[in-house]
């Protein structure tokens, strides 16, 4: 289908007009947590960037995380202590760094009687977790049955002796957005970052590399030259490399996760850790007005993953087993899913490890010198910054020149937080906060929008209607839609509704559907396309792309 609407398609069209004009230092294939990462640092110390994705950004992997920044205590168990040394270190940086997204959270954990390591062991591994992460979060403490049936009366506490309660981070937002953030950066320093631009394949030409490029909502064919690639497509990274005549030491299996996304379960803002019947972390994490229930472990064959009635009824039945709910939880009460594969690092040679579910979301980055070509492999959210670090150095080595090697790419900027809060107070702001918000309205704008959101207080000064919301229990205002529409390169409704929001997280499709404002959201994203937009939403299948139809512009990796 094609679409028109140039005041919606300006900044796409504009950067789309730009990828044959000129050639590039680096070409980023895939718009995931790796490759929006590898572009934001390229882009933000001077070198000329494009990136491209046959989805949307984020569209993949890296919307169907735990929300989860973590330094991966799991590991300890396998004493993988330097993974998790590193984990925490970079955990502890998007803390500092993203104070307002990326912040600290209880997690409260049962420990059975017959489980396979004593309580004690438990309550030891969490201080040293803890000391691993160099005491950057509060103590871990020691939870008795009793106290653990006074904090959290849910939790059931049949054939438990005990628990911990310790800390790592979470993202206040959806995993989507916090990508989204440094694309944004990207585009900020002058990249070209377009979404639906499906990679044909790409080839040696002299010096430098020549990738044909299909646009997928015109089907208008591209070519991109750029000096180096990066290969950043998460599960498909072996595939385009495959395709490119790229050989690597590594590859990829897969796991498959699923989430299931449920009213409300505790008022307590904290995860609740279970171990699964089958002996994996299983959480039960807060997502606003919603709970996040998961995840499995599921070996698979490819990329493309759904959630079965046996991923349902096994999360059901663990969550029901841990919890004393008024009524056990049922299909009924599934408002939302999520699925995807973790692309778990192996050498290229021999199997991976018999006890695959041990391997770890460690990333891997190899780089073809001589034909200047840089693969990344694996990864988690919470090492986003190393690997951003890590392309940049490599990319850096192949003489691709940055006039600003040392600039700042990533976090909040201090200074405009403090004036976008001082004249938020000033015009009372928080006065227009809806009833049913869960935070402040002030807290939630800077939050989504960070400097952006100086432009929505002028636009609620002008106009009070701005702040009303549109979508009731999405807590979206009419001025955040406008702001989409201008600057976030919203090409389809699920990017919105996915992506740049969490709409379709946490309310029912019947809900969005119903919702009075959506057709005014509608209008001010498409305009005249918003009823094609809404069809094309409501109508469209909801299992995965095909992956003969990625051509290798697969989203990156997330945890």
């Amino acid at each position: 289908m094609h679409y028109t609407r140039p005041e919606n398609v300006k900044l796409r069209t504009t950067l789309l007009n730009r990828l044959p004009e000129e050639t590039y230092d680096v070409l980023v294939l895939g718009g995931g947590i790796n490759g929006a990462v590898s572009a934001a640092c390229l882009a933000a110390r001077g070198a000329r960037v494009a990136l491209i994705d046959r989805g949307d950004f984020a569209g993949f992997t890296s919307q169907q995380s735990s929300n989860l920044a973590w330094g991966g205590i799991k590991y300890m168990e396998s004493y993988e202590f330097g993974l998790v040394e590193q984990l925490c270190r970079s955990r502890n940086e998007l803390m500092r760094a993203y104070p307002s997204t990326v912040q600290e959270i209880r997690f409260f954990t049962t420990h059975a009687r017959t489980f396979r390591h004593a309580l004690w062991k438990l309550l030891l591994g969490t201080f040293a977790y803890w000391a691993l992460g160099r005491f950057f979060t509060r103590a871990p403490r020691y939870l008795t049955p009793a106290a653990m049936a006074a904090e959290e009366p849910v939790v059931r506490l049949d054939g438990v002796d005990g628990g911990v309660e310790y800390s790592d981070a979470y993202l206040h937002d959806n995993d989507a957005r916090f990508v989204w953030g440094f694309l944004r950066t990207a585009l900020d320093h002058g990249a070209a970052a377009v979404n639906y631009v499906e990679s044909l394949g790409s080839r040696r030409d002299g010096d430098a590399w020549v990738t044909d490029a299909r646009d997928v909502m015109t089907g208008r064919a591209l070519t991109v030259r750029s000096r180096v690639i990066v290969n950043a497509c998460g599960p498909f990274v072996d595939a385009l490399n495959a395709g490119a005549g790229v050989r690597t030491r590594h590859r990829h299996v897969f796991s498959k996760g699923i989430h299931l996304i449920v009213p409300k379960i505790t008022a307590h803002r904290r995860v609740l850790t279970f171990f699964a019947d089958d002996g994996r972390l299983f959480f039960v994490i807060p997502m606003g007005v919603r709970t996040c229930v998961g995840t499995t472990d599921t070996r698979v064959e490819r990329p493309e993953t759904h959630v079965t009635a046996e991923d349902r009824r096994f999360v059901l039945d663990n969550i029901n087993k841990r919890l004393k709910l008024e009524r056990p939880l049922t299909e009924a009460d599934v408002i939302a899913e999520r699925c995807g594969v973790r692309p778990l690092v192996v050498e290229s040679s021999g199997e991976a490890k018999s006890d695959w579910l041990q391997l770890s979301r460690k990333h891997a980055v190899e780089v073809d010198r001589e034909r200047r070509h840089v693969s990344i492999f694996g990864g988690k959210l919470t090492d986003c910054l190393n690997v951003g670090q890590e392309v940049f150095d490599l990319v850096r080595s192949l003489g691709v020149e940055a006039p600003f090697p040392a600039r700042r790419w990533y976090g909040e900027a201090p200074e405009a937080r403090d004036a976008f809060f001082h004249q938020a107070a000033l015009m009372n702001l928080d006065a227009l906060t809806s009833p049913r918000s869960s935070e402040k309205l002030s807290t939630r704008l800077w939050r989504r929008y960070g400097p952006e959101s100086l432009s929505m207080l002028e636009a609620i000064r002008r106009d009070p209607r701005e702040a009303e919301v549109l979508i009731e229990g999405a807590e979206y205002l009419r001025c955040e839609i406008e702001q989409a529409a201008r600057r976030e390169m919203v090409t389809r409704l699920d990017d919105f509704l996915r992506r740049r929001s969490k709409i379709a997280l946490v309310l029912r499709p019947e809900e969005i559907r119903a919702a009075p404002g959506l057709r005014e959201a509608c209008e001010l994203l498409f305009g005249a396309d918003a009823d094609a937009r809404l069809a094309e939403y409501f109508e469209a299948p909801s299992t995965p792309t095909d992956p003969a139809a990625v051509g290798g512009a697969g989203p990156s990796a997330v945890a």
